[in-house]
């Protein structure tokens, strides 16, 4: 075990977690393997893998059906279902949310993905399911849209933990770890204590490549000047904006303002690396996980990934390895005719939409079962 790159990605500060859930993940013993054999610290969920997980399996028919008998409707049924299972799943990371002083161990639920755009509807959603959940280890994932910036701020100044989803631009994020700071700020104001508060700020990796490459293989054709620079930056988008918003990070929270949140128990908004599993068949599956290690940061990856990283992984800190490149490409995309700031509002936009399909697929399953005999 001491060779597994897996556990070795927390010598190098950071910690893996696991982007998937499942009933069977829990009562099987595989989440509590995983926890012990590859260290894993944590697990995130979202609509589009609950909905693999009830639709994919059986495991939840007998609960749907018992739900279903007491007169709940669909939208209820999978309320349960889902806080069931992340406060299993919590539980079985509760002592690792111990070992580390409130640092790991936490697993996240998302609020009504159709709320995404509606500030006072996620505020209250949020704000529900965090105490329905009675769990210190949770965090409410709430989106990185406009309308969620005050959801995060008010939420961060309620003492309610927070991972911050479909996150893609940098000038976003830096909003998105504004609004974390000022939470602590009001939550410091009211006299709350600031350690038991934690978020995650959720930068979505892979979709960022998947959208601006095909941008770039058009931009090539252009003409040689062209064809070089989006040579260069064919494949490595995502991972130089993933290099920037470190960056960015470093710069907010070593400042004196965060340093007197500090100072009184705050907690780093730590960057996590989404969405890292790889969509082009060409690319190594570790691509993501490699390029993006780095102290005080979070890597969640669903179990193919974990898989894949376990068998070829080779461990190493590069996160801050290849700076200037980094920034050089970010600063050549407006020559090749990419504005990096609508390419990523426009996956923030196609984001929402992806979770709401499967939420609606989700929800049209639990009622087709709930009427089976």
């Amino acid at each position: 075990m001491a060779n597994n790159p897996l556990k070795q990605l927390e010598t190098l500060g950071q910690s893996l977690w696991l982007d998937y859930i499942r009933r069977d993940l829990i009562t099987g013993g595989a989440l509590k393997r995983l926890i012990e054999d590859d260290g894993l610290r944590g697990m995130t969920s979202n609509p589009a893998i609950f909905e693999k997980a009830i639709v994919e399996s059986h495991d939840y028919d007998a609960e749907i059906k018992s739900l279903a008998g007491q007169g709940k409707a669909p939208f209820a049924i999978y309320d349960a279902l889902s806080q069931k299972d992340v406060q299993s799943a919590a539980d079985e990371f509760e002592p690792v949310y111990r070992r580390t002083d409130g640092a790991d161990g936490y697993v996240s639920l998302e609020v009504n993905p159709h709320l995404a755009r509606d500030t006072q509807g996620s505020l209250n959603e949020a704000r529900r399911l965090w105490a329905d959940l009675k769990r210190p280890n949770v965090f409410i994932k709430v989106p990185a849209t406009r309308e969620g910036l005050p959801v995060i701020r008010q939420l961060i100044g309620e003492g309610v933990n927070v991972n911050v989803t479909l996150l893609f631009g940098l000038p976003r994020y830096r909003e998105v770890a504004e609004a974390y700071i000022g939470g602590l700020e009001d939550l410091a104001a009211k006299g709350r204590p600031l350690k038991g508060v934690a978020s995650v700020a959720s930068f979505f990796v892979s979709r960022i490549d998947t959208l601006v490459d095909p941008l770039l293989e058009k931009a090539a054709a252009r003409g040689p000047k062209e064809a070089g620079l989006a040579k260069e930056a064919q494949g490595r988008t995502a991972i130089a904006s993933a290099k920037l918003a470190y960056q960015i990070y470093k710069e907010l929270f070593a400042t004196e303002r965060f340093r007197k949140l500090s100072n009184q128990g705050a907690r780093v908004q730590r960057l996590l690396w989404a969405s890292t599993s790889t969509k082009n068949p060409a690319d190594s599956p570790v691509k993501y996980v490699e390029a993006l290690i780095g102290k005080e940061t979070v890597d969640t990856a669903p179990l193919e990934t974990i898989n894949a990283y376990r068998e070829h992984g080779q461990p190493q800190a590069r996160l801050e390895a290849g700076l200037d490149e980094a920034k050089n490409l970010v600063k050549n995309l407006p020559a090749l005719g990419i504005d990096l700031d609508k390419v990523t509002q426009q996956l923030e936009d196609e984001g929402v939409e992806k979770f709401n399909q499967p939420f609606e697929k989700l929800l049209a399953a639990v009622a087709q079962r709930s009427k089976a005999s």
